[in-house]
């Protein structure tokens, strides 16, 4: 199975990169090409992207929040990408591994920018949540 696995890191703390993770209303915030996410239940979810394919895309979603993991499978093309926190002081590492099946190995530069993207914006959406004391500073989130 083709794949990568890519690593950033956030100063925000675990909690502020999990609230983002594990709600995939979140997720068209941060996740480059998601342009809509309807809910179906507390581990599906369907996904409308912001261009290609151009039609709903069904997904799975486990999270176990004890090992800080949150793995989003496509129903539909069956590539699995798997997020990864670990507390780094008082931020977070954030390692993202991604598994194509040959059949969509052709799609691996545009899967490896995507997530690229969206890992930097989760970090950077999780970091502006919260001032340099730790406090929140997004009313209501």
């Amino acid at each position: 199975m083709p794949g990568f696995t890519l690593t950033g890191s956030t100063p925000a703390p675990v909690e502020e990169v999990w609230k983002l993770l594990f709600d995939p209303t979140r997720f068209p915030e941060w996740w480059s090409g998601v342009e809509t996410v309807r809910t179906e239940g507390p581990d599906r979810y369907t996904m409308w992207p912001d261009g290609y394919p151009g039609f709903p895309m069904p997904q799975s979603l486990r999270t176990e929040r004890d090992t800080g993991r949150v793995t989003v499978s496509c129903q539909v093309s069956d590539i699995e990408i798997v997020w990864q926190l670990v507390e780094a002081g008082s931020g977070t590492r954030i390692e993202v591994r991604v598994a194509l099946p040959d059949t969509e190995a052709h799609r691996l530069p545009t899967q490896r920018q995507v997530i690229a993207e969206s890992l930097d914006k989760l970090g950077a959406l999780a970091a502006a949540a919260v001032d340099v004391h730790g406090e929140r500073t997004e009313p209501g989130r």
